[in-house]
């Protein structure tokens, strides 16, 4: 038997997870107050803070610091394949670094290493970051050639996805064209062909469909107005598109759940803008669907906001048509970075060097 703690750090708490093999025998999400990660003026620096507060969890719970591996959410990392890769100095260096930008997931894997240097034997893993980069060369041209579109999408959600519903179907998921979709504050749509994404919007980045905190894709022009108006500044722009955009700019508020109750209560602005996020959403899945030339084995919905029924309704009402739709609620990714680890510590997968 394996034993393998799983770590997601996000911008305000820490989520830790402990497997026996695939049984799930502990999860918290630790949260920070943000006076406490306030003195921290590069997310690195949060690295030791965070390991210690896992720690005391564990030990609180009565959980032996004494584990097999110890797999972290991989952060803004180089463009790299798909896959789950040996924590090594080149990468934690890219991490400290921030090479793609600075993301709380940048901490997953720093944390996973310094950990797993205090235990004899253990193996330290990050797995399907938000870069993991397949997409055709076709993909990446826009109308301005100093500007490509980018591969940075919730990869770990969307393959564990895949996979699950290949292993469901008793098919292999690089037989499969999907179109899975990774709903939750931020939204990613992917053309998954014979196992690669080859195409996605690059949510992190704004662009795909509006989310609960994110503006989606916007007309140029008019962005270039706001930039150039002189009422906002580079960072109040930037939280208008990740943080403070969507639901979040239109309603005040992020919550899908409050804003569907709205709705049945007659609000007809919070009606007509959780129905065009999801109207948004429908059209990405046509856009991907046409990527792959219409030969679609299934549609997966997953992510926490396919919880919601409303949005889940009205995109199946608009993509149904296309193929049968699965809705695998939630974002799973502990039990997938788990899973990950288990396959190469059993030997049935093998482990990638970042170069």
């Amino acid at each position: 038997m394996y034993r393998i703690l799983s770590i997601s750090p996000k911008s305000t708490s820490t989520k830790v997870a402990v497997y026996d093999d695939e049984q799930e025998i502990f999860m918290k999400t630790i949260k920070h107050n943000p006076d406490d990660l306030f003195p921290f003026k590069k997310i690195f620096e949060q690295a030791e803070y965070r390991k210690r507060l896992i720690i005391i969890e564990l030990q609180n719970n009565e959980i032996e610091i004494n584990f097999n591996a110890i797999i972290g959410m991989g952060g803004m990392l180089k463009p790299i394949r798909s896959g789950t890769y040996e924590i090594s100095e080149r990468l934690k260096d890219d991490l400290r670094k921030g090479i793609q930008g600075e993301h709380a997931s940048n901490l997953g894997g720093l944390i996973a290493a310094d950990i797993a240097a205090t235990i004899p034997g253990a193996r330290a893993f990050v797995s399907d970051p938000v870069v993991v980069d397949e997409m055709e060369d076709i993909a990446r041209i826009t109308g301005l050639p100093g500007i490509q579109r980018k591969s940075k999408f919730h990869a770990l959600n969307q393959k564990a996805a895949g996979r699950k519903y290949a292993k469901e179907h008793q098919k292999k998921y690089d037989e499969l064209n999907l179109v899975i979709c990774h709903l939750g504050r931020g939204i990613s749509v992917a053309a998954h062909r014979k196992g690669k994404v080859i195409d996605v919007n690059s949510s992190i980045d704004g662009a795909g469909p509006f989310s609960p905190e994110r503006s989606g894709s916007l007309p140029a022009s008019e962005i270039v107005d706001l930039c150039f108006d002189g009422n906002h500044t580079e960072e109040e722009i930037r939280a208008m598109i990740n943080g403070n955009g969507g639901l979040m700019a239109h309603l005040g508020i992020k919550d899908y759940n409050i804003i569907e109750q709205m709705a049945k209560d007659g609000d007809k602005k919070a009606d007509i803008t959780l129905r065009a996020m999801a109207y948004n959403i429908a059209k990405e899945i046509g856009a991907m669907s046409v990527v792959l030339e219409g030969k679609v084995d299934a549609i997966i919905l997953t992510g926490n906001l396919s919880y919601n029924k409303f949005i889940v309704d009205h995109i199946i009402k608009k993509t149904g048509f296309i193929a049968t739709i699965t809705v695998y609620p939630g974002e799973n990714e502990m039990s997938a970075l788990s899973e990950n680890a288990l396959n190469i510590l059993k030997g049935e997968a093998y482990c990638l060097s970042y170069n």
